[in-house]
């Protein structure tokens, strides 16, 4: 899947400017899914397939009243 293809939720208003979208953000797939980018996360080992990421407080409710929750 594309960047392009995905809705992205946040770092559009508010909170620090991120340049060449390499800061944590919020993606919405077409089909209703989320997809997280942020900074790689060692909490935890993953399941095989998986990874954990790590974002901002801010990002998360960026994304939330974008889409009007």
């Amino acid at each position: 899947m594309a960047r392009e293809e995905l809705t992205r939720l946040t770092g559009r208003t508010g909170g620090p400017e991120c340049d060449d979208d390499d800061c944590p953000n919020i993606y919405r797939t077409r089909s209703g899914s989320f997809v997280v980018q942020g900074d790689l996360s060692n909490a935890f080992t993953a399941p095989a397939g998986e990874a954990l990421v790590e974002i901002p407080e801010h990002v998360m409710r960026e994304a939330v009243r974008a889409l009007g929750w």
